[in-house]
């Protein structure tokens, strides 16, 4: 996409200087709704008249903080990717019990969720999120909608070639053009309805830096030195035919749940094929401690391209000082031209419907800190 800006680097078009990932902590209201709704006790359209509620509110939090794009938080999910991916024809949910070690401050915790396996050819059965899309597109007043949506590649590291029937795909390749497909379909859908702002979710990619998931993965049958290669690979096919207007964006963490991580290292494994191959608009990146390494891997990054800084965390509730934000984006122009960097939170407040470990109060004042920051930096 063409950027128009002023001399003061203001952006008009996605991703924008002051922008977030997706997720918002679910108020209690709305979970409290689910609850009742899980229980019996509430019905499918007084569940989605709490949802509502809740998304016209969240919208205007987002159009008050300053910010140029605005979700409905994901408050209609479960999960970030998989009420996504369940979705997709093909893919079946089992009763079995996915484990994710994960990492806090504390210590170590888990997080577990249904399995999946891919028992039939994948397709888009009908189209994903639309209709969550066409409420949140009638909220809006001055941001433009954004639509989050869980990558291909997650669609295939959540299970790996073992939740890949054989019978189904005899060589896995008929598996990845399927799924490309599927998504290009998607991607169609949704700009058809109005969707100029498109965000797909990897975790996988980032997984790929941390020395022991590469381990995990040979010992799962796939090439560590390569994997990346293969999910670049099929998302440019998947956003291949985009319109011209379609923004299309990928957001990079190493795992979110309730404060906790699953994955360390920098993005140097991946760095020069990412940047350099990858076809998209926009790469929202996490830098906010230093289980996400330095800058360095951002020289790879090629003119055109937008880096939106993940500087400010949402694992905590403690208020960045603006002044080392602005230190950090300067550290991290030394690498990529100011021109092409935003700023943003290093992942959503709220991957899976618990949220992580801070309060609605902290998560408005974070989003107001990056709108200040950003215009401080790049104007207003």
């Amino acid at each position: 996409m063409s950027e128009t800006a002023s001399s003061a680097g203001v952006r008009t078009v996605p991703p924008f200087r002051a922008d977030h990932v997706g997720s918002l902590l679910r108020p209690p209201a709305l979970r409290a709704a689910r609850e009742r709704h899980a229980a019996g006790e509430l019905d499918e359209a007084g569940l989605r008249a709490a949802e509502d509620a809740a998304i016209t509110d969240v919208v205007a939090l987002q159009e008050a903080a300053g910010l140029r794009s605005a979700t409905d938080g994901e408050f209609r999910r479960t999960s970030w990717h998989m009420d996504f991916i369940y979705r997709l024809g093909g893919v079946s949910q089992t009763s079995g019990r996915v484990r994710v070690a994960m990492r806090n401050a504390s210590g170590r915790t888990d997080f577990t969720s249904a399995g999946m396996v891919v028992d039939d050819r994948v397709r888009l059965a009908e189209p994903i999120f639309t209709s969550a899309f066409d409420y949140l597109s009638t909220q809006v007043t001055t941001a433009t909608p954004k639509l989050t949506i869980p990558s291909p590649s997650m669609v295939y590291a959540r299970g790996g070639r073992s939740a890949i029937s054989a019978e189904v795909y005899p060589d896995v390749e008929g598996f990845w053009t399927d799924l490309s497909a599927a998504y290009a379909d998607e991607l169609r859908a949704v700009y058809d309805r109005g969707c100029r702002y498109l965000q797909l979710d990897d975790t996988a990619l980032a997984y790929l830096n941390d020395p022991a998931h590469r381990a995990r993965l040979a010992e799962s049958g796939d090439d560590p030195a390569s994997q990346h290669l293969r999910y670049i690979r099929q998302i440019n096919a998947a956003i291949a035919d985009r319109p011209s207007d379609l923004a299309v964006t990928t957001h990079m963490c190493r795992g979110n749940y309730r404060s906790s991580w699953a994955a360390e290292g920098g993005y140097d494994h991946v760095a020069e094929a990412l940047f350099g191959e990858l076809a998209v608009d926009g790469f929202f990146c996490e830098f906010d401690d230093e289980r996400s390494g330095g800058f360095e891997p951002l020289r790879f990054v090629p003119a055109g391209k937008q880096v939106v800084l993940g500087l400010v965390t949402t694992k905590t509730g403690t208020l960045e000082d603006p002044d080392v934000l602005k230190r950090r984006i300067d550290d991290a122009a030394r690498y990529v031209p100011l021109e092409q960097l935003c700023l943003s939170p290093q992942c959503g407040f709220s991957s899976t419907v618990e949220g992580n470990e801070l309060t609605a109060d902290d998560q408005r004042r974070k989003l107001e800190l990056i709108v200040s920051v950003a215009e401080d930096v790049w104007g207003r």
